[in-house]
């Protein structure tokens, strides 16, 4: 009877859901394991669990609950005297059913805390049913250990979701303190991954605007949302410029399913974007770096007829030849002429329309338009569906801890996918404040800005980390606890910098636009050097044999983070696939952490043999004492294909490239076939090496050859 009045207390004050609780069985030794969020989780689980089970008790929270505890079954146990462990295996070899809070404490970030080995330990020796379990909402209750670093209420809405029964596996032949470690591991990687389906669950007809809602009213309307060099916004301001551009745009892009955006980042690309959500209308991010002819074809591939632009942004980015070429094939319109165009009557029932919280029609496209160009000659257009943003979104805040106190500094532009979801969304939607800057290039000037805004967290590429490190003064970074690399291999003197002088360890990850893009990630929990993280949770891979190599493999993915497609340059929309072919050989190791060994491309096949072109770089670096080195293969009648190593040093010999290889045991196969010094690479907007444009070279025979 308690319990039952108790369950209707908590859905009245607390809205609660719980999924997954009628399924557990308790018919021998078992095991419900939360996470840890709150004071109340507790008396959630006394409400929905039979009152058979018994709940192991930290000694210093059971002090605090001594009064309620007396109601209910339960052990106390000092999480650092091993021998509190034995109480525990005396429960479940009984055959009765425990909850156990695998982290020893309420998070004190919001996220997962470190787990106790010897949980999982316990549970692989005496083979117990485990049911892992999520709490969702309580930790903005002012029941949290982090009620000063977010926004707190008294009954905020609860999910409480349990996941299938699990049983671990054995670890085989290792020593025990090995065993406790992996199945530690094991158990943090369950939890996160029944975060994840936790987080998806209620997850229905996915807006970006109607996120953004939700976001405000979690976060609180009232707080910094975004700044950029003009000004700070909050939620507020954000929702509601956002229905008063809707309907500039209601009118200007009548007939436009697709629009194209040729934006830097700022607020005003923030809010464009988010007012075309909030009319379904597919924003097409340009590439404003790109050659006007990579523009022009975009714009043919995605069909769009309109271009939306700044100008101001044409005027300080010198784009008025640019923008005359486009509009010749596009119609431009220009924000600041929009917001001539409206009303008061427009104003008005924009803040009607707040007031109400009014959300998108559930009718029309919920996509984002994002190019890629492959190895084609005409750009590709990935088509990304909200839902699979905002599970990328999902599937990083899972794995990383963050709370409104974080302020993040995003540089790298929306044109990019890691940009667009990691440097953007992800702080808008987790209520974090974003400094939008407006160009990766500016190596002086972001460093200053992460001093003065008190940055938390930086991403970038690691050619941009690299030209932070250099400008930077020793103490700009003071504040910033998490930087986050992706876009290239991170290299070892980029790591190097920014620990030696900053004391900052960088956390590298990999990811493709095709996934929204973040696939994996090192962490403070799991981190290892030269490797790209494990995966995020959510994603299934697999790796298809390549010939020629034997440690790793083709990588395929799929997850709920996949695009929907691309829209082929003459051949319109083409669906994805249920395994996306990421087109990188990669080994994964036991534990599960990733190693990029090179782009599928970027293999040579000479005589038979497949020689990595990554692998030639790296030769030609340790040679030369510098990383301005580019590898291509091209066709060749004798063997195949031949490596031409393109260098900015000066002094590069092939006899010296030759003496090294000798010296250092290496096979001769990483030897480039010619050998070509220029002054310059070509490079991508992301700062990596152009390789498209380095074939093309070759094939006009530029630069000076030693053969």
């Amino acid at each position: 009877m308690l319990r039952y009045l108790l369950r209707i207390l908590l859905r009245l004050l607390f809205k609660s859901k719980v999924i997954g609780f009628k399924e557990m069985r308790f018919d021998g030794p078992t095991i419900v394991l939360p996470n840890h969020v709150s004071f109340l989780d507790a008396v959630f689980l006394y409400a929905y669990l039979p009152s058979t089970i018994c709940y192991v008790i930290n000694t210093d929270i059971a002090e605090k609950l001594r009064f309620y505890l007396q109601f209910i079954n339960h052990i106390k146990i000092d999480p650092l005297n091993p021998y509190s462990l034995k109480k525990i295996l005396g429960v479940l070899k009984a055959g009765k059913p425990l909850v156990i809070f695998p982290e020893g404490r309420i998070t004190r970030t919001g996220s997962l805390m470190k787990i106790y080995s010897g949980i999982g330990f316990i549970a692989f020796r005496t083979n117990a049913a485990i049911y892992p379990v999520i709490f969702s909402g309580l930790e903005y209750s002012k029941f949290s250990r982090i009620q000063d670093k977010v926004r707190s209420k008294w009954f905020p809405e609860v999910l409480m979701y349990a996941d299938e029964v699990i049983h671990l596996e054995s670890g085989g032949n290792k020593s025990i303190r090995l065993q406790k470690r992996e199945i530690g591991d094991k158990i943090r990687t369950i939890l996160e991954n029944t975060m994840f389906k936790a987080k998806e669950y209620t997850q229905v007809e996915i807006n970006l605007f109607n996120e953004l809602l939700l976001a405000g009213k979690t976060h609180g309307m009232n707080k910094m949302m975004a700044e950029d060099i003009s000004g700070k916004i909050t939620y507020r301001k954000t929702i509601i410029s956002s229905y008063v551009l809707a309907s500039a745009f209601r009118t200007a892009l009548a007939s436009d399913k697709r629009v194209g955006v040729l934006l830097p980042n700022s607020i005003g690309h923030v809010v464009a974007l988010f007012a075309l959500f909030y009319l379904n209308k597919t924003p097409a991010i340009l590439n404003f770096s790109a050659g006007i002819q990579n523009n022009l074809d975009c714009g043919e591939t995605a069909g769009i007829k309109t271009i939306l632009t700044s100008r101001t942004f044409v005027e300080k980015a010198n784009f008025q030849s640019y923008i005359t070429q486009l509009a010749a094939k596009f119609t431009i319109l220009y924000l600041e002429d929009l917001k001539t165009t409206l009303s008061s009557t427009d104003k008005a029932s924009g803040l009607f329309n707040y007031f109400l919280r009014k959300k998108a029609s559930p009718i029309g496209n919920k996509e984002i338009i994002l190019f890629t160009s492959g190895s084609e000659s005409k750009p590709k257009g990935v088509v990304l569906p909200h839902s699979s943003i905002r599970a990328n979104l999902h599937q990083i805040s899972c794995v990383i801890d963050y709370t409104h106190r974080d302020k993040m500094l995003n540089a790298l532009p929306m044109f990019h996918s890691f940009g667009l979801t990691a440097g953007t969304l992800l702080p808008i939607m987790e209520g974090m404040e974003v400094f939008l800057y407006p160009s990766p290039l500016h190596y002086k000037m972001i460093p200053e800005i992460a001093y003065d805004r008190n940055v938390t967290i930086l991403l970038g590429t690691p050619t941009f980390l690299m030209g932070y490190g250099k400008y930077a003064h020793n103490y700009d970074f003071y504040n910033v606890r998490f930087v986050l690399a992706g876009g290239e291999k991170l290299k070892d003197d980029v790591r190097n910098l920014w620990n030696e002088k900053f004391g900052i360890r960088i956390f590298e990850g990999y990811g493709t636009t095709e996934m929204s893009p973040v696939l994996s990630f090192n962490t403070p929990m799991f981190n290892r050097r030269g490797t790209v993280g494990k995966f995020l949770p959510g994603i299934q891979w697999r790796l298809d044999a390549v010939e020629g190599i034997e440690n790793g493999g083709n990588l395929f993915v799929k997850g709920p983070n996949a695009m929907k497609g691309y829209l082929l340059h003459g051949n319109g929309f083409v669906p994805s696939e249920e395994w996306y072919n990421c087109g990188d050989v990669v080994a994964i190791d036991k534990e599960g952490f990733i190693t990029i060994k090179s782009r599928l491309k970027r293999f040579a096949k000479i005589s038979g043999e497949m020689i990595s072109l990554d692998a030639v770089e790296k030769v030609a670096e340790s040679c030369f004492a510098t990383d301005k080195n580019a590898a291509i293969s091209t066709s060749d009648t004798r063997k195949g294909e031949k490596i031409i190593l393109y260098t900015l040093y000066k002094d590069a010999t092939k006899q010296l490239l030759r003496e090294y290889i000798n010296q250092s045991g290496q096979s001769m196969l990483v030897m480039p076939t010619a050998l070509r010094i220029v002054d310059t690479l070509p490079l991508l907007g992301s700062g990596k090496i152009d390789y498209v444009t380095l074939k093309e070279m070759a094939a006009k025979e530029l630069g000076n050859v030693e053969s």
